[in-house]
């Protein structure tokens, strides 16, 4: 078996840095910080947690990674689960909440790159 070393290309998610955003969002930063015009990352929302309703500029595509939540997008809502896609246009609000014992995990893909998930990853170097 041959041993893949470090590679621009091939993303290893347990060396990719994160940030939290707030008590139960956990992020995880796989590309975007190295002059990409779009970013890709893992949102964790923690059981018995949820992300408050919220827009963004950017916008967002992406499935569910795993988990289960209750995902509101505009005036749309229902239960997301693993494999389901979903996207968000900019400046729409959205937010979840994590249903189980598991984190409900979204991968994420934004554009343009979120420079606000730069500055937070900056401020915990």
């Amino acid at each position: 078996m041959v041993r893949s070393q470090r590679t621009q290309f091939f993303i290893d998610p347990s060396q990719a840095p994160g940030i939290v955003q707030m008590p139960g969002l956990e992020t995880t930063i796989l590309t975007g910080l190295h002059g990409e015009q779009m970013m890709m990352a893992l949102n964790a929302t923690l059981p018995g947690h949820a992300v408050p309703s919220h827009s963004h500029p950017h916008e967002q595509i992406g499935m569910v990674y795993r988990g289960k939540a209750r995902l509101r997008i505009g005036e749309e809502e229902r239960i997301a689960q693993e494999g389901d896609f979903y996207r968000i246009p900019a400046n729409v609000p959205h937010s979840d909440t994590c249903i189980g014992d598991e984190p409900f995990v979204m991968l994420d893909i934004f554009y343009p790159v979120r420079e606000d998930f730069i500055a937070k990853l900056q401020e915990v170097s």
